[in-house]
């Protein structure tokens, strides 16, 4: 075991802590509620569905905003696994020291270069296609926002936890809305009806399941974009250029790995939860794939939707070369021109 575990798990989540500080009040102020109340949930260690007290959570809040205002200044600290300490970035050399413990570490940037660290657990660790994937059970230090699954300096890291409390909170949303949607045909497929807590868990394995499939589907696609895509991400500065970069490679990722290997596996469940979170800029981007889908709810041809998915693959890699070409012409203007792009049709696949 770690010497000091707790002076392991306090050094990371103060690191996460002061990304919260730089970055968590980007967000918008719904979003940012909503993040803040998950994250008091886990914080507290409060079950799925127990009522959050609301006195208690609001003196939280407070307490967490005058605690980022202390710590929004300060350097990242290296973690205690050596003498000097190790770069809290330099993940590798982290894990070397943490996995024959059976503890797992990440750390990256995410969505407009907020850095996000976790550690855990780790459940298993496992090669798929000659990538490594990680897979994190409890977790022991997060910051605010907890991506289910991420590609981190070539490997894969998945979070269990982060796939169960996404689900949870999909399901409770899905109480207030309409019933007879892809959302409530994935938690149809699963029997949340009768036993809840069953359907979680087989929900959770198989959507953990797709999730890795989109992050072996990116790495497909950043070995056909080349480092000119991951420098353009890097370079630019309006949100909307971002998310209509990200989309692209998004669709891209899922149309050459996740959709084909649904299909093929007829993977109703994580095809229908596909669907229902389709949603934005990603389903105003590609309408062909929502209309494949109804036809296929009525006649159960899985070969018209593959079609479909199947075309839209030199679609989706023809328009990020495109975007690339664009930018690299005029970096200067790059996050102006992906911008307009971000409101038109230009890149839509309608059928």
């Amino acid at each position: 075991m770690v010497e000091n575990l707790s002076a392991l798990i306090d050094t990371v989540q103060k690191n996460c802590t002061i990304a919260d500080a730089r970055h968590a009040r980007d967000m918008t102020m719904c979003t940012f509620l909503l993040e803040m109340r998950e994250y008091y949930r886990w914080e507290m260690e409060i079950p799925y569905g127990a009522r959050l007290p609301k006195d208690e959570l609001g003196d939280w809040l407070n307490a967490r905003e005058s605690l980022w205002n202390t710590l929004e200044e300060e350097e990242f600290s290296p973690l205690p696994l050596s003498e000097p300490g190790i770069d809290p970035f330099e993940a590798d050399d982290i894990n070397r020291a943490l996995i024959p413990l059976g503890l797992v570490y990440s750390s990256g940037l995410g969505h407009f270069r907020k850095p996000h660290f976790v550690l855990a657990e780790l459940k298993r660790a496992e090669m798929r296609e000659g990538v490594q994937v990680l897979v994190a059970g409890c977790e022991y230090a997060r910051d605010l926002i907890a991506p289910p699954a991420a590609m981190r300096g070539g490997a894969i890291f998945l979070r269990m936890d982060a796939v169960r409390r996404l689900l949870w909170n999909k399901y409770e949303e899905w109480q207030w809305k309409e019933k007879e949607s892809a959302l409530g045909r994935a938690f149809a497929h699963y029997d949340f009806e009768h036993d809840v807590e069953r359907g979680l868990d087989r929900m959770a394995e198989a959507e953990s399941e797709a999730m890795i499939l989109h992050e072996i589907g990116e790495s497909r696609a950043e070995a056909l974009l080349g480092e000119e895509w991951n420098s353009l991400l890097g370079r630019l500065r309006s949100r909307h250029a971002e998310l209509l970069a990200r989309a692209v490679r998004d669709h891209l990722a899922d149309c050459l790995v996740t959709l084909p290997t649904l299909l093929e596996r007829e993977a109703t469940g994580s095809l229908h939860f596909y669907l229902a979170n389709l949603s934005g800029l990603r389903r105003a981007l590609f309408p062909a794939l929502p209309l494949a889908y109804e036809h296929w709810l009525v006649d159960h041809n899985t070969a018209a939707l593959l079609q479909t998915v199947t075309a839209a693959q030199s679609h989706w890699l023809d328009t990020a070369r495109h975007l690339t070409s664009l930018f690299r012409r005029d970096p200067l203007q790059g996050d102006a021109v992906l911008n307009a792009l971000a409101g038109g049709d230009l890149v839509t696949l309608k059928r």
